[in-house]
């Protein structure tokens, strides 16, 4: 696969909310948590997440969303959770949401983030010690976009993910080098961008 998506052209059908999950139990222990075995049930939101959220709903400036998907790791559905009730919205599991899965590293210290990053600079199709990769995370991001494209047209929807897979599917999204995808400032906890 190549190392660049096409970048989006024209006007897109619908309003995109990215937003990374609020400050997590993983976050608060340094942990790297992508596995769905981990991910699923445990390593929810922590306190400061939460606080986080009550400020982000109190002070909301972005249009108001019609639509929530979610990844369906606990983090992600506890800030989805609250948003939705916020807003009075039904809330959408979608899986190709979830946290990049980062194989061997599952459960060591967040440390060890770097040494993947600096293999997905070298090479976005590595998959070094079971990682997926980044060509494999924009695929499967960009792919949602496009599906929702598809199904639904003047819409603010809401997409609660994790920082790399929103970091990979910005950088797709506007046609970089998917090995630049660190190069972007990174998604605070609890933050949204407008797509």
């Amino acid at each position: 696969m190549s190392n660049t998506f096409p970048a989006a052209s024209g006007h897109r059908h619908n309003r995109y909310l990215l937003m990374r999950h609020g400050h997590s139990q993983a976050n608060q222990q340094g942990l790297i948590i992508g596995s769905p075995e981990r991910g699923l049930a445990g390593f929810g939101l922590s306190a400061i997440g939460r606080e986080q959220l009550e400020e982000l709903l109190a002070d909301w400036c972005w249009a108001t969303p019609g639509r929530v998907l979610h990844s369906d790791f606990r983090r992600t559905t506890e800030t989805a959770e609250r948003i939705a009730r916020h807003f009075g919205l039904w809330l959408e599991t979608e899986p190709r949401l979830r946290e990049r899965h980062f194989g061997a590293f599952e459960g060591e210290g967040d440390d060890r983030y770097a040494e993947v990053w600096a293999r997905d600079a070298d090479d976005p199709a590595h998959r070094h010690a079971g990682v997926e990769a980044v060509v494999d995370v924009a695929a499967r991001m960009a792919g949602l976009v496009d599906e929702l494209e598809q199904r639904h047209a003047g819409e603010t929807i809401l997409l609660v993910s994790h920082g790399d897979p929103l970091q990979i599917l910005l950088t797709a999204l506007e046609g970089r080098e998917l090995s630049r995808h660190r190069e972007r400032a990174p998604l605070a906890p609890a933050s949204i961008t407008v797509l």
